[in-house]
């Protein structure tokens, strides 16, 4: 998602951009007129926005940054990462002058591209309004949802919440297709009706009925969330069956699947393979 939204902030500000594998910043910077830099440089941008797979690389990276950071830089995280480590990273960065915010993203890849993705964002009110009119050029939904921390707890419960959905929905078609139910027909029901959801309304339609399995979230990084959403629980101290109960079933279709890299709607193939039926 870091590269069109980078795309985007490069349409109305100055913008440098730095990647672990450089030839991707080169190719940014052809296509949109950004300014491919080493990671120095990066450090002299006002607002510093980072989109990583976990919290242990944007902890890494804000130490290998800091003989850098110049005090009053504002830190923008978009890494679906941990509460807790955040607050970590955040420390070290208040030690260096510099502010920091959690600042999740949800939407996907597409509503990136498109410029609609939703961020739900951690810190103080002050960080929030200083980067919100930045953060107005890709994202339709801005919300300050609390302090340092929750906006990566919001961004935990909603990917588990997105993990309840695939699987029940995977289980329930897999049922109705084994006794001659028509997946379409059972899926156009569901979307005029209670149960309908964003996974049966886009994700079910577009992978699994289509068999095309587009990787746009890997399975791997939903696990991941889900375990984030595990220490979320865990900090609430609130019951929480069912949340906790996902996050068993998304660990044994890591295993089973044996590739973390599949978009993470394949855990309806598994469903399938358990039940003996292809949902179409």
């Amino acid at each position: 998602m870091g590269y069109p939204i980078a795309g985007h902030l490069a349409q109305h500000h100055e913008t440098l951009v730095w990647n672990r594998t450089f030839d991707k910043a080169l190719a940014h910077a052809k296509e949109f007129g950004s300014k491919a830099v080493d990671l120095s440089e990066v450090a002299q941008a006002e607002i510093l926005f980072t989109c990583l797979p976990t919290s242990l690389e944007v902890d890494e990276m804000a130490r290998r940054l800091s003989p850098y950071l110049r005090p009053g830089t504002l830190w923008v995280d978009h890494t679906s990462g941990e509460p807790e480590l955040a607050r970590k990273t955040a420390q070290t960065l208040r030690e260096k002058g510099v502010s920091y915010l959690d600042a999740c993203l949800s939407g996907g890849v597409a509503g990136a591209v498109q410029a609609k993705a939703t961020v739900m964002a951690g810190g103080s009110p002050e960080d929030f309004a200083r980067a919100r009119p930045v953060m107005e050029v890709y994202a339709a939904k801005i919300v300050h949802v609390g302090p340092l921390g929750s906006g990566h707890a919001v961004k935990a419960i909603n990917n588990a919440l997105l993990a309840v959905n695939l699987w029940v929905l995977s289980e329930g078609m897999a049922a109705l297709v084994k006794q001659g139910v028509e997946a379409r027909l059972a899926l156009e029901v569901i979307n005029a009706s209670s149960g309908r959801s964003n996974v049966s309304e886009n994700l079910f339609g577009q992978r699994v009925l289509s068999r095309h399995f587009t990787n746009t979230f890997a399975l791997g990084l939903l696990a991941k969330d889900l375990g984030i959403c595990a220490k979320v629980l865990e900090a609430a101290g609130t019951p929480a069956p069912m949340l906790r109960q996902v996050r068993e079933f998304f660990e044994v279709a890591r295993r089973e699947v044996g590739n973390t890299e599949v978009d993470h709607t394949a855990v309806a193939q598994l469903i399938e393979r358990w039940s003996g039926v292809e949902i179409k």
